[in-house]
């Protein structure tokens, strides 16, 4: 092993404590990200008085945007591969909505439909880059921990 490649792996190796402090954070994001989305449905595809359901818009597209922050900080090349991608096809489906406020309830929908694939579709799907045509995955021997679980 040479001093770059044993540097390399020292450098993504994870300590327990900080293991267990990311993945809580991710998966507490995560939540309220889900409670943010699951709560503001009702007021898109139903139409109801923004007052009942615009907080829990704002906590959905912050802890969504939190999402992404920690996804590209642990690779860009989430940015190439179909779930960043797609992640980034649900917010110019939702930013249509301005452009078509009739067709609310139905991209909405569309986008809830899109997020089960990108969240619980296969790796290969999820981890398929549309710049090299191909899956593209962490390089081996990175992270001793993996917090995609």
């Amino acid at each position: 092993m040479t001093k770059a490649s044993s540097r390399n792996d020292t450098q993504h190796q994870l300590s327990e404590p900080r293991f267990w402090i990311q993945r809580l954070s991710k998966t507490s994001i995560r939540a309220l990200h889900i409670l943010g989305v699951a709560i503001s449905s009702g007021g898109f595809i139903f139409n109801l008085d923004k007052a009942l359901w615009l907080n829990w818009w704002l906590l959905a597209m912050f802890s969504g945007l939190l999402m992404m922050a920690q996804e590209i900080y642990r690779s860009k090349l989430w940015l190439i591969q179909l779930k960043g991608v797609l992640t980034f096809v649900k917010l110019a489906l939702l930013a249509s909505i301005a452009l078509m406020p009739q067709q609310q309830p139905n991209i909405y929908i569309s986008v809830l439909l899109l997020s089960v694939f990108i969240a619980h579709g296969p790796a290969g799907l999820r981890h398929y880059s549309i710049w090299h045509r191909r899956v593209l995955n962490e390089p081996k021997g990175g992270r001793k921990k993996n917090l995609n679980g």
